[in-house]
């Protein structure tokens, strides 16, 4: 359930010219220019439908090496990627910055949302969700009872909107209805999230008609709203305008914390990448709480493996 995002990661790489090869002081410019492309295409598998154009080359804070700015486009469309490169012309390198202070995974907005646990709890699991996403539903499943009650007030569960519209035509109204929920009661929003992660073939039905599973999605939101004793005509009017502000303001905070797909969970900052297993879950945990200062729960003890039934005469 992964949208394309060209550049997840880029490693550190070091090309040294092989020992047969021309001096690569002595290679013309326009040869020169040509390796670089070939490597940065080679090591970080740039499609041939790509461009790549090099920039001018400038001197870099670290000795021996000038900073070199490399284009990659496509479609009208560009990544400028610095690289680095040695005096002597033999080595490319790229190096990354991380920002410590300001990168957006350390400061994702969670106010107003809807909290499972413990409210004053020291750390926080933060789940782009999507609601019509299987791989969400078997994330939610992971979370709710086991994870909630294995740490009982030792952590708060946040919910994000990241529904991916391209591929999941209802995921959106879900969204939307949801936050209806959230806006007059939170248990009804949980509520809600519970039920359409669990029944999301009865949301898409049969046909896979689109205003069928719209009409679906509004009589569960309503049947929660009973339950919960929200006010019915403010649902109804919150149903009805179906105002995607707020899921269109959390799916931009997906876009930049380089979320490409659900679920994806953040454990204090600490990324979890699709629907894992609950004891890769609990592993995050554990160690975010360790860093808050905060002892994790004893781990579940392992079931026994019943003894063989001996044989007759033994």
């Amino acid at each position: 359930m992964k949208r394309f995002f060209f550049f997840a990661s880029l490693f550190a790489l070091g090309a040294a010219l092989g020992c047969k090869a021309q001096p690569a002081q002595q290679l013309p410019e326009a040869s020169l220019s040509r390796r670089i492309e070939i490597m940065v295409r080679s090591q970080y598998n740039i499609p041939e439908g790509f461009t790549i154009a090099l920039g001018v080359r400038t001197p870099s804070q670290l000795p021996g090496y000038d900073a070199l700015p490399v284009s990659i486009g496509h479609n009208g469309k560009a990544t400028v990627v610095d690289f680095l490169i040695s005096s002597d012309n033999k080595t490319l390198a790229r190096l990354e910055k991380f920002d410590l202070a300001g990168d957006p995974l350390f400061s994702i907005p969670v106010a107003g949302r809807p909290i499972r646990g413990n409210p004053n709890a020291k750390v926080t699991v933060v789940s782009f969700d999507d609601l019509q996403c299987p791989y969400c539903g078997r994330m939610h499943q992971t979370l709710f009872p086991a994870t909630l009650e294995r740490y009982q007030d030792k952590v708060r569960f946040i919910y994000k909107d990241n529904p991916l519209v391209e591929i999941h035509p209802w995921a959106l109204r879900a969204a939307i209805d949801a936050n209806c929920l959230a806006a007059q009661n939170s248990d009804a929003y949980w509520q809600f999230v519970d039920y359409v992660h669990a029944h999301g073939q009865e949301v898409t039905g049969s046909t896979r008609d689109l205003a069928k599973s719209s009409d679906a999605l509004d009589r569960i939101a309503r049947q929660q709203g009973e339950s919960g004793k929200l006010n019915p005509v403010q649902l109804d009017a919150c149903l009805a305008h179906q105002d995607a502000t707020q899921v269109q303001d959390s799916m931009k905070e997906a876009q930049a914390l380089h979320i490409e797909g659900a679920p994806m969970l953040f454990v204090d900052g600490e990324r979890i990448n699709g629907a894992v297993p609950e004891a890769d879950v609990w592993a995050v945990i554990d160690r975010a709480l360790r860093a808050a200062g905060v002892e994790p729960p004893p781990a579940p003890a392992m079931p026994s493996t019943p003894a063989e039934p001996q044989k007759p005469g033994e």
